[in-house]
């Protein structure tokens, strides 16, 4: 009964539509729609978000319609009258010149800093006289200004280098050490002993074996340093974590040779960040690839991996060039012909010009 009386209803509602559309009542009709359209714009937006344009129009139109009919709009009257108020004040409001000094050039900001990066020991007043001799008249206090907004310290702290100028420079005289663990296919554990140089990134493996001892390792350390020779005056510290299989007397023997051992903090790889990034690599590339029988196996593998890893696999923080980098020749690109040359059975490629 409720159902056929809606449907009843509706019926006269859209017949007096249909009337009022052929009597010239369209307009109305659209403005039932628009209204019934905003009606279910409203349950969906709480707060609608309004352009400056948009405000002003609304503004406009609020004088026009009488204020009993406000109830129209989708604001409040508060919101139509206060942005009357503003839109009023904005037009009668002249523009005042900013106060205070007037901005920098951009042009001499970027100066500025571009001065005082390539130029680490420079103060903002060093900064300030070297723009003056150029031609710029700026005060030391905005140079000071410049400087500080952009995060760069304008006091002469700065006079001391960065920290990759000092690890840059410090790496020349520094060596790594670090063991590395193999197990073979009989489940049995191989110790692996290696030193890196931190400067080239030059890998020295000194010793396999499967039972590790603080003798064994002090012979390998001296082993090393005569494998050296002359470049061994050169280093002042050895890096290594604090393994008890690194005795006092192979302290010994790099003290003795002046070169200050430096233990890395418990439980702390990063210390030694770079053997440990061989280390990965070493296993990504190779030992992680293959099989291991025993000591002799894993010994020749690892002398043609580290012959390969010295002599030819580029490094990001060399310029994409190996530790013991190659002369160069100049290469007539049209004629050269690429050969491969298979490393650890064709695990590894190794890419070089024909002869």
């Amino acid at each position: 009964m409720s159902a056929s009386l809606i449907y009843l209803v509706l019926r006269q509602v859209l017949q007096l539509l249909t009337h009022l559309a052929r009597d010239g009542g369209a307009k109305d009709v659209e403005l039932l729609v628009l209204r019934h359209q905003v009606a279910v714009l409203r349950r969906q937006v709480h707060r609608p978000e309004l352009q400056p344009a948009d405000r002003v129009l609304l503004a406009a139109l609020s004088r026009l319609l009488p204020r009993p009919r406000w109830s129209t709009f989708f604001v409040t009257p508060a919101t139509l009258l206060r942005w009357h108020r503003q839109l009023i004040a904005r037009h009668w409001t002249y523009p005042h010149p900013r106060p205070g000094r007037p901005p920098v050039d951009r042009e001499i900001r970027d100066l500025v800093l571009r001065l005082a990066a390539e130029n680490s020991t420079w103060g903002h007043r060093r900064v300030q006289g070297e723009l003056a001799r150029l031609g710029y008249q700026i005060a030391s206090s905005t140079v000071w200004k410049i400087l500080h907004h952009a995060g760069v310290d304008p006091a002469p702290r700065r006079s001391g280098p960065t920290w990759q100028q000092f690890l840059t420079a410090q790496a020349h005289t520094m060596l790594a050490c670090d063991f590395f663990t193999v197990d073979t296919v009989f489940f049995q554990r191989i110790y692996v002993l290696f030193f890196l140089e931190l400067a080239t990134r030059r890998v020295h493996v000194v010793g396999v074996t499967a039972h590790p001892t603080g003798d064994w390792v002090t012979q390998q350390a001296r082993n090393l340093l005569m494998d050296l020779g002359d470049r061994a005056e050169k280093l002042r510290f050895l890096v290594r974590d604090r393994d008890t299989k690194f005795t006092a007397q192979f302290d010994t023997v790099f003290t003795a040779a002046g070169v200050e051992v430096i233990r890395t903090p418990p439980q702390a790889p990063r210390a030694n960040a770079y053997a440990e990034r061989w280390v990965g690599s070493v296993r990504r590339e190779c030992t992680d690839r293959m099989l291991i029988a025993g000591e002799r196996h894993l010994t020749s593998v690892l002398t043609e991996y580290t012959a390969h890893y010295n002599d030819h696999r580029p490094h990001r923080s060399l310029s994409q060039r190996p530790p013991n980098p190659p002369s160069r020749h100049a290469v007539n690109l049209d004629t050269a012909r690429v050969q491969r040359r298979p490393i650890l059975g064709g695990l590894i490629s190794e890419y070089m010009q024909a002869a």
